[in-house]
């Protein structure tokens, strides 16, 4: 057959057939009297091999080898394929989505376009600063699609730059709810923690509810718990089992015992929560410390059974339990006899008798097995007014030296629930704390110099009632500079 023929029948141009002569891949076997390029059955038959392998992609040089070299083997190259259309892919779809970016941003010119374009290429950055910026530095007046930053946040590593994607993501006008939803469900760890405490930022998002409360039952702790302390605040009562073990295994357990306490406020899931609470301070397998924690949630708790349940433990054989319930009994006491309250804290006044009333009345009558470890004639004065109790636990591992020389607002008092606690306050020689110990701190200006773990091969752990003005922070460092001012004042030079 003659090139056009041939060109007829494969579907292949006679210039494109001139190439592959050219090129030595496909050479006609015979010339016509006038010269023309002359196919056999053979030829065409090659023609076809060589269009079959174009399909899959190989070069014309590829080609010419695996059909002329009889030792050739395909499975090399067919991987290498695989792996360039998967790269080619990839780039596709990264434009593709790059594109639908720019388009769900309703661009109303070029230049909203290429703002948009800037960001995704900060956001693609290899410097964790630099995708910050890109986040943050964008002007305020130009919209940036929810899906687009809900999908950065998933992939965002940095909790840092994740940080800033949330914020931007709940500025945006957007829930991208969806593309977080998918997040949830990812076989990978980390982007499902991404996604849920990404959706607990959007507060008023549709569906992020119905999401959260799905993240409940997912095989990984931390998913758990973070969607379970988002979804017991928006009042999902099928966080309570997983909010109640946080308080057990004392993760997030402060965070936990007041959303239990907001979900309390329903009679019916108030009693459930107090059963929970009350079964788990009765295993035996409840140690000291999981118990303190778990005494300290009862009191976000409201009602004549949780006081009850206090009382009895005040009781308890365990020392450093009993101590801390008969702090918590005190207090509810105080809120019970009209102490004020804000904010779910309770509330003293200057001009409060509470505090004096509970200690007199304490030391007047006191029960089998409870009795006076500190007395603090006075304190009542040191409150600053219109303070609140913050009732704080400190867990410091082996030989964690603590927080560095600071003051506190306001007076506080504790006692040392587990280990040995390297006490030292300015004006005072160094003590060891042990278990069962009490402390007093005036605050002020009286400066906390240690509190360190004195133990080097165990935890050690101490809970504290703190007495200052709302909004206050609950410690502030003292610097090097005054620090070498009032040397003078500390015992322990």
């Amino acid at each position: 057959m003659l090139i056009g023929e041939v060109a007829r029948h494969s579907g292949v141009s006679a210039r494109m057939l001139r190439h592959y002569d050219a090129l030595g891949l496909v050479r006609p076997t015979g010339r016509t009297v006038g010269g023309y390029r002359e196919y056999s059955a053979e030829d065409v038959r090659r023609i076809f091999h060589v269009e079959s392998l174009r399909s899959l992609g190989l070069s014309l040089k590829q080609i010419g080898r695996a059909l002329d070299d009889p030792a050739f083997i395909p499975s090399a190259l067919v991987s290498d394929l695989i792996q360039w259309t998967e790269d080619r892919l990839a780039r596709e779809a990264e434009l593709l989505e790059r594109l639908r970016a720019i388009d769900a941003s309703a661009p109303t010119g070029w230049q909203d376009v290429l703002r948009i374009v800037e960001l995704m290429q900060g956001l693609k950055s290899t410097s964790a600063a630099r995708r910050q910026q890109a986040v943050l530095a964008r002007p305020g007046d130009v919209p940036v699609p929810a899906e687009l930053l809900a999908g950065a946040v998933l992939a965002e590593s940095d909790p840092v730059v994740a940080g800033a994607l949330r914020w931007a993501l709940a500025r945006s006008g957007g829930d991208g709810v969806a593309t977080l939803a998918a997040g949830v469900h990812s076989e990978d760890v980390d982007i499902r923690r991404r996604a849920v405490l990404t959706i607990a930022e959007i507060s008023e998002a549709p569906g992020a509810t119905a999401v959260l409360a799905d993240a409940l039952g997912d095989p990984d702790p931390a998913v758990r718990r973070h969607a379970a302390l988002a979804s017991g605040k928006r009042g999902v009562t099928a966080a309570v089992p997983t909010l109640v073990g946080m308080v057990v295994e004392g993760s997030n357990d402060v965070d936990a015992a007041e959303v239990l306490g907001t979900l309390s406020q329903d009679p019916g899931c108030g009693a459930r929560i107090l059963t929970a609470l009350a079964d788990e301070l009765a295993a035996p397998t409840a140690d000291s410390a999981t118990r303190i924690r778990l005494a300290q949630a009862l009191v976000e708790l409201s009602g004549t059974a949780v006081r009850e349940v206090l009382r009895q433990l005040t009781h308890d054989d365990d020392r450093a339990v009993a101590l801390v319930a008969s702090s918590f009994v005190g207090l509810l006491e105080e809120r019970r006899r009209g102490c004020h309250k804000q904010g779910g804290r309770l509330v003293l006044s200057m001009d409060s008798p509470c505090l004096e009333e509970h200690m007199s009345a304490e030391h007047a009558h006191l029960p089998h097995g409870v009795e006076v470890i500190m007395t603090l004639p006075g304190a009542a004065d040191r409150i600053p007014a219109g303070a609140e109790a913050r009732t704080v636990r400190v867990t410091l591992a082996p030989g964690d030296p603590g927080a560095p020389p600071h003051r506190h607002p306001g007076p506080l008092y504790g006692i040392v629930t587990e280990g040995e606690i390297l006490f030292e306050l300015e004006g005072e020689a160094p003590r060891v704390l042990k278990a069962g110990d009490a402390l007093f701190e005036p605050g002020g200006d009286v400066i906390h110099y240690q509190g360190a773990n004195n133990l080097p091969d165990a935890q050690s752990q101490l809970v504290v009632t703190m007495f200052a003005p709302p909004g206050t922070p609950v410690l502030t460092v003292v610097s090097p500079e005054e620090l070498a001012e009032r040397r003078h004042l500390r015992v322990a030079n």
